[in-house]
C-alpha cells in the first residue's frame, strides 16, 4: 500500500498539483473537476450543511441518515413515526417534501482577491475594514448572479484577509425524502457509538432533487420534475477492502489549522468547556421532556441530535488538545517563526508584533467569553427567543438598503431565511422553552456584567423570581404562532415597538446589546484577518512552502487508504466492521435495538451478492485515513476509478481534533459500506426499484 495520505482538504484549484497516481488514484485532475467539461464533480452536491451524490440520472441523491434526519423528523408524528419505522416511497408521488432543504452543485469558480481587497484602505478602522469587505463581497455576488441567470453566487474567504474565491452554484429548492431506514439502523449505537470505532451504523438515506418542468430551479410544486444532473455517480457493489486507495469529494465545514496557539488556548480554556456544559444541560432537559410523550420526543429529536453531536465532538477536541499537546507544539513552531522574524530588521519591523497582537485579541475574547456566549445562548436555547430575535433583527435590517443588510435579510436570501424559521417553529414546545429560558437567565444572573444590560436588569435583580418571570414570558408570548410572526415581519421598527408581546419586547430591549456584540465580532474579524494575512505571508516565506487553506464549506478533495489504527498501546482496530458485529451489539434496547426485518434476513442467511469475499459477512462500515471534518457528512467515498463504495459519516474520537491538527496515526474517517446500503435498501426493505434506478442488479 502506498504511504501517501496527508494533511490536506485540497480546493479544486489545487488538484493539478496533487500527484493522484502516487496516491493510487487512476483518474486525472481534469476527470475529477473540469468547469468546461462534464466531470466527476458534476455528480456531487451540497445538501444543506452536508454533502451528497447523485446516483441516478433522475436526481436521486444518497447522503447520511443524520443529514436527512430533519426531513424525516419533520414528516413524523406520533401516529406516523418515520424516525422509528423508516420510510419508503414506492412511487415518485409518495416522496415527501423536505421544506427547508436545498441542494447546490458547484459549476465554476474564480479568484477575486484583488477585487475584494481593493475595497480596503490603510486608514480604515478594523470595523470599517470588515464592513467594506462584506459589502464588496455582496456586490460581486449580486453582479455574478446577474451575469449568470439561474445560478447562485457565493464569495468564500480562503486565507483570512488574503484571498477570496467566487463560486457559482446550481441551486435547487425542491428536495424530497425517498428512502430512510429506521433510526435503529440509521442511528444504530446512538450517542454511545458516536465518534467511535468500530461502528455498525447504517447512516444513509436517499433524497431526490426536483426542478420546474423547464429544468430551472423552483420551490416545491406538484408539476415539478426530477432534476437531471449532468452526471451521476456509478455505484460499485464490489466495495473496497483493507489497503485499497479511496478519495472523497465534499464540502467540509471549517477548520482552524492556520490559527495560532493563542486561538487554541481560547478554544481549550473558554469556548469548548462552555459548549460542552450548555449542550449537556439542554440535551438532558429535552430528553426529560420527551421521556413520557413520543410526540414531544419527536419535536426535540433533530435539535437534540445536533447538540449531542457537537457536545461529543467538543469533548473529543478538549481531550485531543491535551493528549496530543497541540498548544505546546504550536507554541514551539511560533517561537521558531518569531526567531526568524527577529533575525532580520525589515522582517522584524513588518511582522514583529503579529503573533503578540493576535494573542491580545484572543485574550480579550477569553475574558469576555462567559457573558458573550451565555448572551448568545439566551436567544438560541430558548426557541421562542430565537424566533423573536429573528423578527427584531429582520425588521431592523430590512429597513436598510439591501447591500447594508446582514446576509440573511438581503432580498436574495430572505425568502429562504423566513422559510427556515417557519419550519423550526413547527417543533416549538412551550414547557421545554420555559425550562430553557429559566436556566439561561439563572446562569446569566451569576455574571455581574449581565446585571448591567438593559433588558436583563429587571429579570435578573431577584434571582429567586426568575422561574416565575420566565413562565410568564413563555405563557404570554405569541412567538410560536406562525401567523403572528409573519405579521410582525411586515412591520416597521416603530410599529414593532407597539406590539404587545412580553418576550418580543424583552428582545427589543436587548437588541442594542446584540448589535454591540455583532459590531465587536466584526471589529475582531477585521483585526484578525489583517493579522492572519500577514502571518500566512511570513510563514510561507519561513517554510518556503505553500499551504492548503483551511476548510470553509467549499468543494474539497482528500485521499487516503482503507486502513487500521491503534488508539491505545497494544490495541489494533481493523478497518472493516460487519453485520455480525451488529448482531453481537444488539440488546433490543435503544440504541442497540436492531429491527426485526434485519434480524430475520440475518437468521435466514439472505445476503444476496453483498458479502465481503474475505470476511464472509455483509460489511457495514469502513475506516480510512482521509482528511475530513464536519460538512463531509454524506461525502461519497470513491474507489481508485471514481466509483461509489461508501458514504462518509463520522470520524474516530481521536480525530475530533482534525479541525485543529491532522495526524496520520490517529486521524481516521468512517463511512457506511455501499454493500450495507444496498443490502438494507434492496434485500431487507425490498426497495429494489432504487437499486434498479442506480443501475445495480438487485
Amino acid at each position: 500500500m502506498p504511504a501517501v495520505a496527508d494533511d490536506g482538504m485540497f480546493p479544486m484549484s489545487e488538484l493539478p498539483r496533487v500527484n493522484l497516481r502516487e496516491r493510487g488514484i487512476e483518474l486525472t485532475a481534469s476527470q475529477i473537476f473540469n468547469p468546461g467539461e462534464i466531470s466527476l464533480v458534476d455528480g456531487i452536491c451540497r445538501v444543506n450543511g452536508c454533502t451528497g451524490s447523485f446516483v441516478s440520472d433522475e436526481g436521486l441523491i444518497i447522503t447520511n441518515h443524520h443529514c436527512a434526519f430533519d426531513a424525516i423528523q419533520k414528516a413524523s408524528t406520533r401516529e406516523r413515526d418515520l424516525l422509528n419505522d423508516g420510510f419508503i416511497a414506492q412511487t415518485r408521488e409518495q416522496e415527501i417534501p423536505a421544506p427547508d432543504y436545498q441542494v447546490r452543485i458547484t459549476e465554476d469558480y474564480r479568484d477575486i482577491s484583488a477585487e475584494v481587497l481593493a475595497a480596503v484602505t490603510d486608514n480604515m478602522t478594523f470595523l470599517e475594514r470588515t464592513k467594506a469587505i462584506d459589502k464588496r463581497r455582496k456586490e460581486l455576488e449580486i453582479q455574478a448572479e446577474r451575469d449568470h441567470p439561474g445560478l447562485r453566487a457565493e464569495v468564500a474567504e480562503m486565507f483570512a484577509g488574503r484571498s477570496y474565491v467566487l463560486f457559482l452554484y446550481t441551486w435547487l429548492k425542491d428536495v424530497r425524502l425517498v428512502f430512510a431506514p429506521p433510526a435503529s439502523v440509521g442511528n444504530f449505537g446512538g450517542e454511545v457509538d458516536n465518534w467511535e470505532w468500530p461502528r455498525h451504523t447504517g447512516d444513509f438515506a436517499f433524497l431526490r432533487a426536483w426542478t420546474a418542468p423547464d429544468g430551472s430551479s423552483a420551490p416545491y410544486s406538484p408539476q415539478n420534475i426530477p432534476y437531471r444532473p449532468k452526471r451521476f455517480i456509478q455505484v460499485s457493489p464490489k466495495g473496497v477492502d483493507e489497503g485499497d486507495a479511496v478519495f472523497l469529494l465534499g464540502y467540509p465545514g471549517r477548520t482552524a489549522r492556520h490559527r495560532t496557539a493563542s486561538f487554541l488556548q481560547y478554544e481549550q480554556n473558554a469556548r469548548l468547556p462552555l459548549t460542552v456544559q450548555l449542550n449537556q444541560w439542554q440535551i438532558a432537559e429535552m430528553e426529560k421532556a420527551g421521556s413520557a410523550d413520543r410526540a414531544v420526543a419527536i419535536r426535540h429529536a433533530s435539535r437534540s441530535k445536533s447538540l449531542a453531536n457537537v457536545e461529543k465532538r467538543s469533548r473529543g477536541q478538549l481531550q485531543g488538545l491535551k493528549r496530543a499537546n497541540i498548544v505546546e507544539l504550536r507554541l514551539q513552531q511560533e517561537a521558531a517563526l518569531q526567531h526568524y522574524i527577529d533575525s532580520d530588521p525589515q522582517r522584524q519591523q513588518k511582522y514583529g508584533q503579529v503573533l503578540k497582537n493576535v494573542a491580545a485579541v484572543y485574550h480579550e475574547m477569553t475574558l469576555a467569553a462567559p457573558l458573550e456566549i451565555h448572551l448568545v445562548q439566551l436567544r438560541q436555547a430558548c426557541r421562542a427567543a430565537a424566533f423573536g430575535f429573528f423578527v427584531v433583527d429582520a425588521v431592523s435590517e430590512r429597513a436598510k438598503p439591501d447591500l447594508e443588510r446582514e446576509p440573511l435579510f438581503m432580498d436574495r436570501n430572505f425568502v429562504q431565511s423566513s422559510q427556515e424559521i417557519r419550519v423550526a417553529m413547527q417543533d416549538w414546545h412551550p414547557p421545554t422553552d420555559q425550562i430553557m429560558l429559566t436556566g439561561m437567565l439563572q446562569r446569566l444572573s451569576t455574571l455581574p456584567a449581565a446585571h448591567q444590560l438593559p433588558g436583563l436588569q429587571e429579570l435578573l435583580k431577584n434571582p429567586e423570581r426568575i422561574p416565575e418571570l420566565a413562565a410568564s414570558l413563555i405563557q404570554n408570548t405569541r412567538l410560536g404562532d406562525q401567523a403572528f410572526v409573519d405579521e410582525c415581519l411586515q412591520k416597521t421598527p416603530a410599529e414593532l415597538a407597539q406590539v404587545n408581546d412580553p418576550l418580543l419586547q424583552v428582545l427589543r430591549t436587548l437588541y442594542p446589546e446584540y448589535l454591540k456584540l455583532r459590531e465587536l465580532d466584526k471589529t475582531r474579524e477585521g483585526q484578525l484577518n489583517q493579522l492572519y494575512g500577514a502571518l500566512i505571508e511570513i510563514k510561507q516565506e519561513f517554510l518556503s512552502s505553500n499551504f492548503v487553506p483551511d476548510a470553509n464549506a467549499t468543494l474539497r478533495f482528500t485521499s487516503g487508504h482503507v486502513r487500521a489504527y491503534s488508539p491505545a498501546d497494544a490495541v489494533i482496530r481493523t478497518p472493516v466492521s460487519t453485520l455480525r458485529g451488529v448482531i453481537e451489539k444488539t440488546t433490543g434496547i435503544e440504541p442497540f435495538n436492531t429491527p426485526d426485518a434485519v434480524l430475520k434476513k440475518y437468521a435466514a442467511g439472505d445476503f444476496g451478492r453483498f458479502l465481503h469475499p474475505r470476511l464472509g459477512q455483509v460489511p457495514v462500515a469502513i475506516l480510512y485515513d482521509t482528511d475530513t471534518t464536519g460538512g463531509n457528512s454524506g461525502s461519497p467515498v470513491f474507489n481508485a476509478t471514481g466509483q461509489l463504495v461508501g458514504v462518509n459519516f463520522d470520524r474516530c474520537f481521536e480525530a475530533t481534533i482534525n479541525d485543529f491538527a491532522w495526524n496520520t496515526d490517529y486521524s481516521r474517517s468512517i463511512g457506511v459500506d455501499i454493500r450495507y446500503v444496498l443490502w438494507i435498501t434492496g434485500t431487507v426493505y425490498e426497495a429494489r426499484h432504487l437499486l434498479t434506478e442506480m443501475g445495480v442488479d438487485p
